[in-house]
Formats: structure tokens, sequence, C-alpha cells
């Protein structure tokens, strides 16, 4: 038998999240071990009059590609999908992994000339998005794989899953957009200003964010959801930042990542495992030492980390920066095959100036 909050999620997914209407071209994307879920939206767009297509992988495949893939096999790129990009109306990934740490043992380096290859898909995604010509979203599905990185039994795991997605609330979608007025009175507030100083244990950072807009992360793009964000000014970071958890990514763990800019490049940059995995990745292109995205989690109803980022960059009290490719949306002008979220916890004795102004304390917002 269904979960009846998966019916639920799907629900708000279609309906909400990308608003499917009639007529419109719907690529669901995912795995066998999002299977209910999957079926789920599936049903859903075809209530709503939509065109669903259904692109199914493997977990296994990319374990399997970077181990026989030759160089001119990893730079292909199949023409299929540069078309779909053109062509779709709206995206729905549903995430899920059987085994986090699959790709653990990959060079990073092929797995950074692979991402290289796709950067101008992901480019074009974004640039379609920015201009409203498409809408997507992505979720996780639980599984227990998933659930063991958080160190969760299932069980525990869906009720955190579904607790942060407001499946609870009476009316799970009037929730999400009462969620969407408290950050946009945040964001009200932060348009116009110029500057942003985080200062907390090991961190002095600087950043413009003049000219930029901020974007109000309320369940349509991620679910669940929960921040606010903008790209700041490229050349404009200087400072030092160490961040409070691993980041995790591509089958690994880079923990107590150290980065130190000077007019907005990484310059140094150190980490106390996989420091050489960090380094690659910073090498991966121009763009990726340089941020494309700052943020603030504002989901309180997650408040640990599970090393899953869909959830941990919407914690609560935190902040995030991402390395490399930038959204359109905000007047970013970062490009990189890379976009690596990466965390600072505020709530352990933090701080974040605007304009001179204490914004936030201690993971809570002061104005």
């Amino acid at each position: 038998m269904t979960d009846p909050r998966v019916e639920t999620v799907a629900r708000i997914l279609v309906d909400y999240s990308v608003d499917v209407q009639p007529g419109q071209f719907v690529v669901i994307q995912g795995t066998p071990a999002g299977t209910p879920l999957i079926l789920a939206v599936y049903r859903r767009v075809l209530e709503r009059g939509g065109h669903p297509w259904l692109r199914l992988g493997l977990d296994e495949i990319n374990e399997i590609l970077f181990k026989y893939a030759s160089d001119e096999q990893l730079d292909f790129v199949a023409p299929i999908e540069r078309q779909l990009i053109e062509e779709i109306d709206a995206r729905i990934s549903i995430w899920t992994e059987t085994n986090t740490k699959a790709l653990t043992n990959v060079d990073p380096a092929r797995q950074a000339r692979a991402s290289a290859a796709r950067r101008p898909l992901l480019e074009r995604f974004l640039e379609r998005a920015a201009r409203k010509e498409l809408k997507w979203t992505g979720t996780a599905y639980p599984t227990n794989a998933f659930a063991q990185d958080a160190e969760m039994s299932l069980r525990e795991f869906e009720d955190f899953v579904y607790g942060a997605a407001l499946v609870h609330e009476p009316d799970p979608i009037a929730a999400w957009q009462e969620v969407s007025r408290g950050q946009q009175r945040l964001i009200d507030w932060l348009q116009g200003k110029e500057q942003v100083r985080l200062v907390g244990p090991d961190t002095d950072l600087t950043l413009s964010i003049k000219g930029r807009s901020w974007v109000n992360c309320d369940g349509h793009e991620n679910f669940p959801d929960g921040e606010i964000f903008t790209g700041p000014v490229e050349d404009s970071v200087n400072g030092f930042v160490r961040f409070t958890y691993p980041a995790c990514t591509n089958g690994r763990e880079v923990e107590d990542v150290r980065l130190w800019f000077e007019n907005g490049r990484v310059v140094r940059a150190s980490a106390a495992r996989n420091q050489e995995f960090l380094l690659t990745m910073l090498d991966t292109d121009e763009g990726a030492r340089y941020l494309g995205e700052f943020a603030f989690g504002t989901n309180q109803g997650v408040q640990r980390f599970t090393k899953n980022i869909l959830f941990d960059e919407k914690i609560g009290g935190t902040v995030h920066m991402a390395l490399g490719a930038g959204y359109p949306e905000t007047g970013s002008q970062n490009r990189s095959a890379i976009h690596w979220d990466m965390i600072c916890d505020l709530r352990r004795g933090g701080e974040v100036w605007v304009d001179g102004v204490l914004f936030a304390r201690d993971g809570r917002f002061l104005v």
C-alpha cells in the first residue's frame, strides 16, 4: 500500500511547484527506487491534462560510465538531450540513491571532464528557466541509502522528509504560500542593499549584492524548500570562510572545507579530508573558483545535517554558498560546469551584517 503522503507530495509537485497546464510537455525523471512517487506524479500530470514523458535511469549507470568510457565518450552529449531542453515545458525530478558512495573511488578528473561537456546543457536550461520558458522542480524520495547517511531508520527519515514538506498541514499548498510570504518580507528588506559581511568561527567574508536580485525559494524549484538566495557580484568576494559541515557531492564527503577569496576568486583552499578532490573540482573551469550563489536557509522543519544537500541547504539558521554556476535570474554572470553548495551554521556564533546593520545572529533574523 502506497504511503498517502506520497500522493500529497505528487499533488504539490504537479499542481503547485510546476503548475502543469493542459497540453504542456512534462518530463518526469527518476530511477526504479522512486517508483511510487513517479507513478503518482505521472498520474497527476495526466489528470491535469499534461503530456507526461518518463525518463527512467539506473543508479549504476554513472559508475559504469566513469569506469569504462573513453575521453571521447565522456565528452559526448546525446543530441536528444539538447532537444529536450529546448522543447519541454516542465521537468519533475525524483532523486533517489541506493548507494550514495558508489562514485567514491572514481577519478575526480573524469567526473570534472564529463561535467564540463554538459556545461552548455546546464547553461541553456538555466537560461530558459530564468526566462520562465520552462518550470522545474526536484524532490528526494526516501531510500535506505539516504536514511543511512542521515543516521536514521527508513521510517524516521520518511517522517523527517514529509515533515519538512509540510504534508501534515490541512492544506499543504496554502502552508507553502505562507512560507513564501514570510520569505518575501526578508527579500523586500534585502532588495537594494549593497554589502554583506559574514562573521563566525574562522570566518570573515564580505561580498557585494549591489544590483542583484533575491529569489524566494518557496517550494517551486526544490521540494521541500525554504531558502532565499542571490548571486554575488563576481569579483566582490574577499576574506575567508570555514564551512561547518562536509561538502557532499559525487559520492564524496569533503570535510572541514576552508576557502580564501581575493577579488572574488578562490586563491587558497584546504580540507581535512578529500582535499585533492576539492582542488580538482576548483580547477574544472575558471568559473569554478567564483561564487554563483549566496543564500539563507529558512526551513525550521530541517534542523539536522543529513548529507543530502536538498535538505541541508535549507536548514533554518544557516547560510550556504555555491561555487560555480550562478542563476541568471539573480543577475549572476558566473558560468561553470559545477554548482557546489557548502554550508555555514550560523547557530554556532555566526553573524550577518548587511550595509552595517545586523541582519542575523545565531541563526535568527533580526530585521
